[in-house]
C-alpha cells in the first residue's frame, strides 16, 4: 500500500502532516484539488501583491490547527475520539469546498441566491457517496447534528478553527502585520464546560486582539476601496457576457464556465439537476481568466472596455462614504460619462455601480465567546473585557460606495 501518512511543508505552520489515510483520499479527490486554482482573498492582489495564496493552503491550515485544538482539550482531561478527531478535521477541511471562482467575489453572480455554504453541504454529501459513507459523522458535525456541540463551534462560531487560520494566513500574504492573532496561545486557552467551547481568562487579552484584528483586516484588506473596485469590475464583466448571451450574442467561454452564464442557476436547480454540479466542480479562477483574456478583444465595446482595464489594473474610481451616496453626486457622475465619454444609458448600468459594504467584528448573536474566569464563572467576552470597545465590536458598521470609470479610462 502507497504510504498517505503524508508531510506538507506550510509556511505559516512548518510541517502539516495528513493524519489518515481517509483524509488523503479526500485531499486527492478532484474537488478539493480544484481549490489550488482558487485565490483565498480574489482580488485582494491587485493591492495586496503578496496575497496569492489559495482555498487550498487555507483548508489544509485550519485541518491542522483543529488536530492541534482537539490535541488541547484531550489533554486536559476531556475523551474525544479518533472517529470524531478526524470527522471534524474532514468537516474544517472541506468547509469552503463550496467556493466557486475568486471566492466571495463572484459567490452571489454565477449563481443566484446561493452561498457557498449551501454549495458545500450539497458537494459534501456528493463526496459522501463516493467514500461509501465515511463522512456522515463530518456532515453531521458541519451541519450542527452532531450530539457534541462543541465541535460545531470549532467548525464554525465567532472563535472558530477557520477564523483563527485565514486571519494568520492573511496576514502573512498580505503583510498587513497589524492584523496578527495570537491563535497558538488561544488554542491552548481553550477549555470545554458542558460539553461547549470557552476560553480560560488567561486568554482574554489575545481574545480582545483577535476581535481588534478582525475589524482591522475587513476594513484595510478584505473590503480595502481597491479591492472593492477590482471586485466590481469583475461582477460586471461577468452580468455583461450573461446579458449578451442573453440577447443573442455569441460569447465564448470554457464549458464549465458558459454553462452558468448561460442559465439562471438557484440553490433548487444546483441540486437536482447533476450537470450543475459537474460543471461547478471544474470551476476555478481560470475559467474566468481565460474568458476576460478572450473577451478584451469583445466587438461590444462594454465588455472589451471592462476587460482590457481589469487586466491592466485600470480599476474603476471609487467613492466610499458613511452615509447614503448623494444622488445629485451620482447623477453628475452619469452625466460625465454620458456627455463627454459617448457611453449610453444602457452602458452606463454595467459601468457605474453603487452598493454597501458592511463589517461586524464579534456578533453577539451567533455563538457568543464566552470566557471562563478564574472563579469558575462563565462571562461573555464583552462582560468579561475592561475594553469598551469589544461591546462596540458587537455594532454592523455599513459603509456605501460607488464606484465609475476613471474619466482618464480610454474606451477601445
Amino acid at each position: 500500500m502507497a504510504n498517505k501518512k503524508k508531510i506538507v511543508n506550510d509556511p505559516i505552520y512548518g510541517f502539516i502532516t495528513i493524519p489518515s489515510n481517509l483524509i488523503f483520499d479526500i485531499i486527492e479527490h478532484p474537488y478539493f484539488q480544484r481549490l489550488r486554482r482558487i485565490k483565498q482573498l480574489g482580488l485582494a492582489d491587485y493591492t495586496y501583491p503578496g496575497a496569492l495564496h489559495t482555498r487550498f493552503h487555507h483548508a489544509l491550515g485550519a485541518m491542522h490547527l483543529m488536530g492541534l485544538a482537539i490535541e488541547n482539550l484531550k489533554s486536559k482531561g476531556h475523551a474525544i475520539s479518533y472517529e470524531e478527531t478526524e470527522a471534524a478535521q474532514i468537516a474544517i477541511l472541506l468547509h469552503d469546498i463550496g467556493h466557486g471562482p475568486f471566492s466571495h467575489a463572484l459567490e452571489f453572480t454565477l449563481l443566484q441566491n446561493t452561498n457557498h455554504e449551501q454549495l458545500t453541504e450539497i458537494i459534501l454529501k456528493k463526496l459522501n457517496q463516493h467514500f461509501n459513507g465515511k463522512l456522515d459523522m463530518a456532515i453531521s458535525i458541519f451541519e450542527d447534528k452532531y450530539p457534541r456541540k462543541f465541535l460545531h463551534q470549532l467548525v464554525s462560531s465567532q472563535l472558530d478553527i477557520d477564523r483563527l487560520d485565514y486571519l494568520q494566513r492573511d496576514c502573512f500574504f498580505t503583510g498587513v502585520s497589524e492584523g496578527t492573532i495570537g491563535a497558538d496561545r488561544i488554542i491552548k486557552m481553550l477549555e470545554l464546560v458542558d460539553d461547549e467551547i470557552v476560553v480560560e481568562e488567561k486568554a482574554i487579552y489575545s481574545i480582545e486582539n483577535f476581535l481588534s484584528a478582525r475589524r482591522l483586516m475587513y476594513w484595510q484588506v478584505y473590503l480595502h476601496k481597491t479591492v472593492v473596485s477590482a471586485e466590481q469590475m469583475i461582477i460586471q464583466i461577468i452580468k455583461r457576457a450573461r446579458y449578451l448571451m442573453y440577447h443573442g450574442q455569441e460569447v465564448i467561454a470554457t464549458d464549465s464556465l458558459k454553462i452558468f452564464l448561460e442559465s439562471k442557476v438557484d440553490f433548487e436547480r444546483f441540486n437536482t439537476e447533476p450537470q450543475y454540479l459537474e460543471a461547478f466542480a471544474k470551476l476555478d479562477d481560470y475559467d474566468v481568466w481565460s474568458a476576460v483574456k478572450l473577451w478584451s478583444a469583445s466587438r461590444d465595446r462594454v465588455l472589451n472596455f471592462l476587460c482590457n482595464n481589469l487586466l491592466g489594473r485600470k480599476l474603476f474610481k471609487v467613492h466610499i462614504s458613511n452615509h447614503p451616496i448623494d444622488p445629485e453626486f451620482i447623477h453628475l457622475q452619469q452625466q460625465y460619462l454620458l456627455e463627454n465619454q459617448h457611453w449610453t444609458i444602457e452602458e452606463i448600468d454595467f459601468l457605474m455601480v453603487s452598493g454597501t459594504i458592511s463589517n461586524a467584528a464579534y456578533n453577539l448573536g451567533n455563538h457568543q465567546i464566552n470566557i471562563l474566569m478564574r472563579s469558575g464563572k462563565i462571562l461573555e467576552i464583552a462582560e468579561a473585557s475592561d475594553l469598551p470597545n469589544i461591546k462596540a465590536l458587537n455594532q454592523i458598521v455599513s459603509k456605501h460606495y460607488t464606484c465609475w470609470p476613471k474619466y482618464s479610462q480610454s474606451r477601445t
